[in-house]
């Protein structure tokens, strides 16, 4: 017999009878249309790993996780052009006609978005499903969250591996009601 097999572990007991008990209500998401830029200050805001993303619907069409921008950054090459030791006037003026101030910056924008960024597949429960078919689904299917959404569709909340251990009480919780 291993140590493991000898030690006695306090028994858990989970604290949610519905995906409902288990959620996290109302969970920040993106819009598919936003820009990757949008993305990463609100995941880096919000101190979050992922997001949900939605239609204009509110319906959830995917993921977006700091993973997925990371792959995008490596993933994209970017050759600058080499920066002339001048500049002739016309280079600083912009196509309004305004002139642009002594030590001015040129920003590169990456159009890209969400939606084209995000892992396609949106794994989902409604609200009365039992916490323990939750769970199932949450190991079975190997993701880190699922997603709760209503009769018609439309995201109304979020379930992590997280949410779970936090519905996790130690004892026998019979004996505690």
């Amino acid at each position: 017999m291993t140590a493991l097999q000898t030690r006695d572990y306090p028994q858990l007991t989970l604290r949610a009878a519905t995906a409902n008990d288990l959620m996290t209500p109302n969970p920040i998401s993106i819009s598919e249309n936003a820009t990757l830029h949008e993305a990463l200050a609100l995941l880096t805001d919000r101190g979050i790993k992922a997001t949900p993303v939605i239609d204009d619907a509110g319906r959830p069409v995917g993921v977006l996780s700091t993973t997925d921008l990371m792959i995008h950054d490596r993933e994209e090459v970017e050759h600058l052009r080499l920066a002339p030791e001048f500049y002739q006037r016309a280079d600083l003026e912009l196509q309004s006609g305004e002139m642009l101030g002594r030590g001015f910056q040129v920003e590169r924008v990456d159009y890209t978005r969400v939606r084209d960024m995000m892992t396609p597949a949106v794994f989902s429960v409604a609200p009365d499903t039992p916490a323990e078919r939750v769970i199932a689904e949450l190991v079975n299917l190997k993701v880190h969250r699922v997603f709760v959404v209503d009769d018609v569709g439309v995201l109304v909340g979020v379930i992590s591996a997280l949410d779970v251990l936090r519905r996790l009480i130690p004892g026998d919780a019979r004996r505690n009601h």
